[in-house]
Protein backbone atom coordinates (compact mmCIF):
# COMPACT_ATOMS: atom_id res chain seq x y z
CA UNK A 1 0.00 0.00 0.00
CA UNK A 2 1.68 3.41 -0.94
CA UNK A 3 -0.06 6.53 1.02
CA UNK A 4 1.02 10.40 0.12
CA UNK A 5 1.69 12.19 3.75
CA UNK A 6 -1.23 14.12 3.71
CA UNK A 7 -3.16 10.36 3.82
CA UNK A 8 -0.83 9.12 6.60
CA UNK A 9 -1.05 12.08 9.12
CA UNK A 10 -4.66 11.46 9.01
CA UNK A 11 -4.99 7.47 9.14
CA UNK A 12 -1.66 6.84 11.18
CA UNK A 13 -3.12 4.46 13.20
CA UNK A 14 -4.54 2.40 10.47
CA UNK A 15 -1.19 2.56 8.49
CA UNK A 16 0.97 1.11 12.01
CA UNK A 17 -1.89 -1.70 12.31
CA UNK A 18 -1.44 -2.53 8.86
CA UNK A 19 2.35 -2.88 8.55
CA UNK A 20 1.75 -4.95 11.98
CA UNK A 21 0.41 -7.33 10.56
CA UNK A 22 2.75 -7.90 7.61
CA UNK A 23 1.42 -5.50 4.57
CA UNK A 24 3.93 -3.22 3.52
CA UNK A 25 2.95 0.83 4.20
CA UNK A 26 4.87 3.09 1.71
CA UNK A 27 4.92 6.74 2.42
CA UNK A 28 5.15 8.89 -0.74
CA UNK A 29 5.73 12.62 -1.58
CA UNK A 30 3.30 13.16 -4.49
CA UNK A 31 3.82 10.08 -6.04
CA UNK A 32 7.43 9.34 -5.04
CA UNK A 33 8.10 6.92 -2.43
CA UNK A 34 10.30 8.39 0.51
CA UNK A 35 9.76 6.25 3.20
CA UNK A 36 8.40 2.91 4.44
CA UNK A 37 6.46 1.76 7.89
CA UNK A 38 7.85 -1.45 9.07
CA UNK A 39 7.54 -3.11 12.73
CA UNK A 40 10.38 -3.76 15.20
CA UNK A 41 11.06 -7.12 15.29
CA UNK A 42 10.75 -8.03 19.05
CA UNK A 43 13.05 -9.72 20.86
CA UNK A 44 12.62 -12.45 23.70
CA UNK A 45 15.59 -11.57 26.09
CA UNK A 46 15.40 -13.91 29.24
CA UNK A 47 17.27 -13.50 32.29
CA UNK A 48 18.87 -16.46 33.84
CA UNK A 49 19.02 -18.64 30.33
CA UNK A 50 22.28 -20.22 30.84
CA UNK A 51 21.56 -21.09 34.62
CA UNK A 52 22.71 -24.11 35.19
CA UNK A 53 24.27 -24.92 31.92
CA UNK A 54 27.49 -23.48 32.48
CA UNK A 55 30.33 -25.00 34.54
CA UNK A 56 31.83 -23.70 37.28
CA UNK A 57 31.64 -20.37 39.08
CA UNK A 58 32.75 -16.80 37.92
CA UNK A 59 35.15 -14.81 39.16
CA UNK A 60 33.48 -13.22 42.84
CA UNK A 61 34.17 -9.02 41.10
CA UNK A 62 33.45 -7.84 44.71
CA UNK A 63 36.31 -9.90 46.37
CA UNK A 64 39.06 -8.16 47.59
CA UNK A 65 42.02 -8.35 45.07
CA UNK A 66 45.24 -9.53 46.68
CA UNK A 67 48.31 -7.03 46.56
CA UNK A 68 50.06 -7.88 43.21
CA UNK A 69 46.41 -7.69 41.30
CA UNK A 70 46.19 -3.99 42.85
CA UNK A 71 49.17 -2.76 42.17
CA UNK A 72 49.07 -3.89 38.79
CA UNK A 73 45.75 -2.44 38.38
CA UNK A 74 46.75 1.20 40.16
CA UNK A 75 49.37 1.08 37.61
CA UNK A 76 52.29 0.14 40.04
CA UNK A 77 54.53 -2.99 39.40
Amino acid sequence: MQVTIHAAKANLSKLIDAALSGEEVVIARGRKPVVKIMPIVQSSFKIGLLKGLVAGNGPDFFAPMDEGDLAAWEGGE
